[in-house]
């Protein structure tokens, strides 16, 4: 790997995208393929075909086109785990943020991750879904 910054996960040619939930509010920020909490905190990433994982790799949902992360009320079995990638440094949330565009209903078969079911998306160190230790 070089020095040059584009080498780094977390390039300065990133764009930092809000994530909202239903009700319009900020609930987690994309610096792709990164996932943080308004803390700035890692608790997940995303996929280029935008399914959403949890920082210990359990399949959260899919990120919209709103964006905010979305899953099926009721989950099949079949959910895929996949190897989480190297974490990233934290990020220093902006002290300004953009207002939610209108956002559309979504349907009953629906929930919005960070409205219902934020437990979902962890930090590394919390979380029921991680590994044990031992």
């Amino acid at each position: 790997m070089t020095e040059n910054s584009t080498d780094h996960p977390i390039s300065p040619e990133k764009k930092l995208i809000p994530i909202y939930n239903s009700r319009g509010d900020i609930g987690a920020f994309l610096l792709f393929p990164y996932i943080f909490n308004t803390q700035g905190e890692w608790i997940g990433w995303v996929t280029v075909d935008r399914i959403v994982f949890s920082v210990h790799g359990h399949q959260v949902g899919t990120l919209s086109k709103d964006p905010r992360i979305l899953r099926k009320r009721e989950v099949s079995d079949g959910i895929r785990r996949q190897k989480p990638p190297e974490p990233p440094p934290p990020i220093r949330v902006p002290a300004t943020l953009p207002l939610a565009p209108q956002l559309p209903e979504i349907t009953i078969n629906i929930i919005d991750v960070l409205d219902e079911a934020p437990e979902l998306l962890p930090p590394v160190d919390f979380g029921d879904l991680r590994d044990d230790m031992d």
